[in-house]
């Protein structure tokens, strides 16, 4: 009972991180170290918690649009299909796109199951050690919050979402919730240096692989070579939709893995797929299906994700998490073969 508590509130954690407070991997080495003993003395299998953390911190934005799912569903993903379909008669809306991908996400919620009943339900001993850390435990600095400045974290909370739902805008949500959080006095400004600093580097990162991309994507097309791309591949895949989906799913598989960004990848994909898919004759929802999970495969089981290396940076900080055994191949095998195969039903039946 404690085991499984302690996983859903895990995932609880995880899933808020891309949406109530959307501070991606942030939370992992400050929530998982403190509990390692205790996940010890569980013969709780570290690469569990891997699995749980990493659906939690990619399963929700590729389906809920609110925080980061607004980015990536109707940002990234919505706009580049729209704009790579332009000229070919395809009009996707806003309420397509999470709809296209309840299949495979159901896919990854199929792969989690597995994770937590049979693949690693068997506990695994661990040693017990000592953590560098400061004067107080994030635990007990908690216990330092007054009534009232709880009462403004929940008002901040419930404003940031409130605030992000009705102007369609992260940004301005998370401005109302810093600006609470601020003007109230519950933190000072200077107090946050570092964690704005990380965000903002992080940020610059995925921003200048996304710039990136997007050149890339924009030369292919305006090259004239997809039109080339997508006659050649029609004449040697033929008719065959079913081979056309799964070799479409597949390259998107290799494309993030070796990006890492289910983000970044998007503008090169919806370049090359959305002709493709077009002239094998899918729907506009199994082009989103196909797209979107092209995208997000690889991105759970890349060794170069944030959403492997924020598991890994949180469970080995005693040192007894291997980053590719333990993060990288249990999340390859538990979300990348279900999306495969998951994606490819979506394709067909959509």
């Amino acid at each position: 009972m404690v085991t499984y508590t302690l996983l859903a509130a895990l995932l609880a954690a995880a899933v808020s991180s891309q949406n109530l407070i959307p501070v991606h991997i942030a939370f992992i080495p400050v929530l998982v170290p403190p509990l390692l003993k205790l996940m010890n003395h569980l013969q709780l299998d570290r690469r569990l918690v891997a699995c749980v953390i990493t659906f939690g911190i990619t399963a929700p934005y590729m389906l809920l649009p609110v925080g980061f799912g607004a980015i990536f569903l109707n940002d990234i993903l919505l706009t580049n299909l729209n704009e790579s379909g332009a000229e070919l008669g395809l009009e996707v809306t806003r309420q397509m796109v999470p709809m296209a991908m309840v299949i495979p996400i159901g896919g990854m919620a199929l792969g989690l199951a597995v994770a937590v009943l049979i693949s690693y339900r068997k506990g695994r001993k661990y040693e017990d050690r000592n953590l560098a850390h400061g004067d107080e435990t994030p635990a007990e600095a908690a216990q330092h919050l007054k009534g009232w400045q709880k009462a403004v974290l929940a008002i901040a909370l419930i404003g940031t979402v409130a605030v992000q739902l009705y102007t369609g805008s992260m940004v301005l949500g998370g401005i109302f919730g810093f600006a609470v959080l601020s003007l109230s006095g519950v933190f000072h400004w200077h107090e946050q240096d570092g964690i704005f600093t990380e965000g903002m580097r992080m940020m610059a990162l995925v921003g200048f692989i996304m710039i990136t991309a997007a050149g890339f994507a924009s030369v292919m097309q305006a090259s004239g070579e997809v039109e080339g791309l997508v006659t050649s591949s029609a004449e040697m895949i033929g008719d065959n939709k079913g081979l056309a989906a799964l070799i479409m799913l597949l390259v998107g598989l290799f494309i993030t893995m070796g990006i890492g960004s289910s983000f970044s990848t998007i503008p090169i994909i919806a370049s090359l797929y959305v002709p493709l898919a077009l002239n094998f004759g899918f729907s506009p929802l199994a082009t989103v299906a196909l797209v979107g999970t092209a995208a997000a495969l690889g991105d759970a089981g890349s060794p170069a994700s944030d959403s492997t290396l924020g598991p890994t940076a949180g469970l080995n900080a005693d040192g007894q998490h291997d980053h590719i055994w333990d993060s990288v191949v249990p999340t390859f095998l538990h979300y990348n073969i279900p999306l495969v195969v998951f994606g490819w039903v979506a394709a067909m039946v959509l």
